[in-house]
């Protein structure tokens, strides 16, 4: 049953370019997430709108370096955990 509500929930599919190398990071912070490919793009996907959200509601380049250097410290912090598994 819980297969067939996320069947109905997503009805759109798109495909996305990847290096080997690129594709396997993905797969391994997202397994170190606990969470499949596709739940982790669309995390993904809803951290940058809301970091582009609070820049355009700001208007302040400031802040767009702020949250900038938060993703990337983010970003390190998910390699280096799955380059420990």
């Amino acid at each position: 049953m819980e297969k067939r509500k996320a069947a109905n929930r997503f009805q759109r599919r798109r495909t996305l370019r990847l290096t080997d190398e690129e594709d396997e990071r993905i797969a391994r912070q997202a397994a170190t997430a606990g969470i499949s490919v596709s739940e982790y793009m669309r995390r993904l996907g809803g951290l940058l709108k809301h970091h582009f959200d609070v820049v355009k509601r700001t208007g302040n380049a400031a802040t767009l370096a702020e949250l900038d250097a938060a993703l990337r410290e983010v970003r390190r912090a998910i390699e280096a955990l799955s380059e420990k598994q």
